[in-house]
C-alpha cells in the first residue's frame, strides 16, 4: 500500500487522522476541523471516517478502564469495534457530542492502525 502525500488528504481526513493520533474521543475531531466542517452534522462527517476505517488507517473502539503502574486510574482504547456495527454507532449523534456527565468511559475513540501511522498528516 502506498501512502498519500500530506496534500492528498482532505482537511476532514487530516482532522480524523490527527484525532486518531491523539487517541481522542470522537467529539474531539470537531476541534481539528475547519469551519464550516466543524459545524456540520455527524451524518455529513461519517462517510469520511468510514472511508478511513475501510482503508485500514483508523480503528474505532470504546474507552475502557486502565490502571497505571502507580495505581492511578485512567482510560485506554478497548478492542476495535466490528465494521458492521460502526454505521449504527456513528449514526447515533450522541456519540459525536461530549458526554454531559463528563465521564468518558465507554465513549467512542479513534486510534491509528500500523498503516495509519505511516500516513503523513
Amino acid at each position: 500500500m502506498s501512502c498519500p502525500a500530506n496534500n492528498e488528504l482532505s482537511s476532514a481526513e487530516r482532522a480524523f487522522m490527527i484525532n486518531a493520533s491523539e487517541i481522542d474521543i470522537l467529539p474531539g475531531v470537531r476541534g481539528d476541523l475547519d469551519e464550516p466542517l466543524a459545524s456540520r452534522p455527524a451524518a455529513d462527517l461519517m462517510p469520511t471516517l468510514l472511508t478511513l476505517v475501510d482503508k485500514g488507517w483508523i480503528e474505532v473502539s470504546r474507552l475502557i478502564p486502565w490502571t497505571a503502574p502507580d495505581g492511578a486510574a485512567g482510560f485506554q482504547p478497548g478492542p476495535s469495534l466490528p465494521e458492521q456495527e460502526l454505521v449504527a454507532l456513528l449514526s447515533d449523534t450522541t456519540n459525536w457530542e461530549y458526554p454531559e456527565s463528563g465521564e468518558w468511559l465507554g465513549c467512542l475513540t479513534l486510534t491509528l492502525t500500523e498503516a495509519g501511522r505511516k500516513v503523513p498528516r
